[in-house]
């Protein structure tokens, strides 16, 4: 089965709690507070590799986690990191933000790590809490609890050269003449049922052929594999048209031509006006070779024709020079522009008040988020703290420009405070 297009679940490592502990020495009150802050939490890390060709394995795991943090613990001791999940993927995965569509990351080169989620900081122990006035806290923070997300991986086969053409034409017969590829070859349409890649070597130079199966009239509306696989000849810089010059299926070679563009047309404007060598193939099987005259001369002069036996190996060395002589012409080939560079840039600096209505204001927002995690409600200490950093990072200010008065309910989170001035 080849798979080409999956949804998957990902999510980065919790932070893990920071501890409360104390020391018991004579001399520091209440023995001394000592407890470590939580480990980072792991992230998602994904990694192009050429082992793999497709997707399917992805649709029998589709949920991603790292590995949360662990907790801080006494004697100051930091909780170990998460380790980081690294998730293995085919060379010209690109990966989308399931919601948005918009593109996160492009895994264009291979063995390179494509750092998608970071995990959650750890929560600080009660050590870090300590101060002059707040000798032995009891409370430490919670670790950071990370969202998990929905992404989709798109596989966009990364080839130098395509090779597009009917069905039965010959182009995996080609390939596997062309290059170190050995595809499914047999006498039947859609023997080729997903697309082959084959190196191929031009004296010092290489470059990367593409077999895209499927293409007949109708493909870009769904017809056949065509759709299907259109999305795999985007990347490339050339196009091979394969034809059966032969015309042994019954089919008109010209027409064959016309509709396979025009088919490229209707997928990608881009793509049917990518630079084209036209191969006319099964030159061995021809009676009367005034047809490829015919067909030349109703393509025009501005097309490179190439006639070509694959079965036994006619001119193929000439194609495959052709073919490197064209790509020194064109740019190389670039990965994907990104759309949404951080998935889950973490916001540690708003604040949002909204008022409620009958004296009742809410406030949201990453920074009332980083510093209320953990707070103890029952706790004096902690809640005297809470309260401090709200004045501090001027929370309370704002509040005070919304219009909150004496007796007036604040919401924070799960938690509801009376504003007394």
């Amino acid at each position: 089965m080849f798979v080409d297009n999956v949804k998957i679940y990902i999510k980065a490592g919790n932070g893990g709690k920071g501890a409360i502990s104390f020391r018991r020495e004579k001399g520091i009150p209440n023995g001394g507070p000592d407890g470590g802050n939580g480990g980072r939490g792991g992230n998602i890390i994904f990694r192009a590799t050429r082992d793999l060709n497709n997707l399917v394995g992805f649709r029998y795991h589709a949920h991603f986690r790292a590995q949360n943090g662990s907790p801080g613990g006494s004697n100051n001791k930091i909780g170990k990191s998460g380790e980081n999940l690294i998730i293995n993927v085919p060379q010209g995965t690109v990966i989308r933000d399931d919601e948005t569509g918009k593109v996160i990351a492009d895994l264009f080169y291979l063995d390179r790590d494509y750092v998608i989620l970071v995990g959650g900081d750890g929560g600080k122990g009660n050590a870090f809490f300590k101060s002059p006035t707040r000798q032995a806290p009891h409370f430490s923070q919670t670790g950071e609890v990370t969202k998990e997300y929905a992404v989709r991986l798109e596989l966009k086969t990364i080839a130098d050269v395509g090779l597009i053409g009917y069905p039965n034409v010959g182009k995996s017969t080609l390939l596997s003449v062309v290059s170190n590829a050995r595809p499914k070859i047999a006498n039947y349409h859609f023997t080729t049922l997903s697309p082959n890649l084959g190196v191929v070597k031009y004296y010092e130079h290489n470059f990367v052929v593409a077999d895209i199966p499927g293409l007949i009239e109708g493909a870009s509306e769904g017809q056949g594999l065509g759709h299907e696989f259109l999305k795999h000849i985007e990347r490339t810089r050339l196009l091979v048209h394969v034809i059966d010059i032969s015309s042994e299926d019954g089919r008109e070679p010209y027409l064959d031509y016309l509709t396979i563009n025009s088919e490229l047309k209707k997928f990608n404007e881009k793509l049917a006006s990518r630079p084209q060598i036209v191969v006319l193939n099964k030159i061995d099987r021809l009676r009367d070779y005034s047809v490829v005259e015919e067909f030349k001369y109703r393509l025009g002069k501005d097309k490179k024709v190439i006639c070509v036996s694959a079965v036994v190996r006619e001119n193929i060395e000439e194609l495959i020079r052709t073919i490197w002589q064209e790509l020194e012409k064109l740019p190389q080939l670039t990965p994907i522009a990104i759309e949404e560079l951080n998935l889950d840039q973490k916001d540690k600096t708003g604040i949002k008040i909204e008022k409620l209505g009958n004296g009742v204001y809410e406030v949201s927002g990453g920074l009332i988020e980083n510093i209320s995690r953990g707070i103890v409600v029952n706790d004096y200490e902690s809640l005297s703290y809470f309260w401090k950093r709200l004045k501090n990072d001027g929370i309370i200010d704002e509040l005070k420009k919304q219009g909150v008065k004496d007796g007036d309910t604040i919401k924070i989170g799960k938690i509801d405070f009376e504003y007394i001035e």
